[in-house]
């Protein structure tokens, strides 16, 4: 089975890097200690902090795989590259949404470094997907969930090139 490509900035893949650092090293270690102070307990097979422990080790073990996995199909988008022209990954985008008329910004990312909180979304997301390609005063509709949303590209910034990072 063939693991899919993960799009990446420079800096998500550090971020990344660091999280996985932290599991090995840190969460790891102090879930090994709980297991073995929760044996100490004796009998395991009704020790409720064990079985919490063994969770715990397997969600931070399948998140281990799952980030070493996404580091080693990382591919990283080179910001800057693609200019202000046309949207892309790594672009910034001010739309004004022509349902509601509110303006706002979006920064497209992959889908590992989406946060909508933080006004980064994700290429594969409705809004981002509507947004690929498309050049500054045009219209696009983005298929929502909660209904179609036609969104009116006010500009276009590529961000700063941060230079180019290698995945593992």
């Amino acid at each position: 089975m063939q693991e899919k490509e993960t799009v990446l900035t420079a800096d998500g893949l550090r971020k990344l890097e660091t999280e996985l650092d932290e599991l090995k090293t840190v969460h790891r270690k102090e879930v090994n200690d709980r297991i073995r102070q929760a044996k100490e307990f004796g009998d395991i097979s009704e020790n409720a902090e064990y079985e919490d422990a063994k969770q715990e080790q397997a969600f931070i073990e399948g998140r281990i795989m799952k980030l070493e996995a996404m580091i080693r199909n990382a591919k990283i988008i080179v910001e800057g590259e693609g200019g202000a022209d046309e949207v892309h990954l790594a672009s910034t985008v001010k739309v004004k949404n022509l349902n509601s008329g509110a303006e706002n910004e979006y920064t497209i990312v992959g889908s590992a470094e989406s946060d909508p909180l933080h006004s980064k979304i994700s290429n594969e997301s409705p809004i981002g997907m509507a947004l690929i390609g498309a050049k500054p005063g045009q219209t696009v509709t983005a298929n929502t969930p909660s209904g179609d949303v036609q969104l009116k590209i006010i500009s276009i910034r590529a961000n700063r090139k941060s230079g180019k990072a290698k995945a593992r």
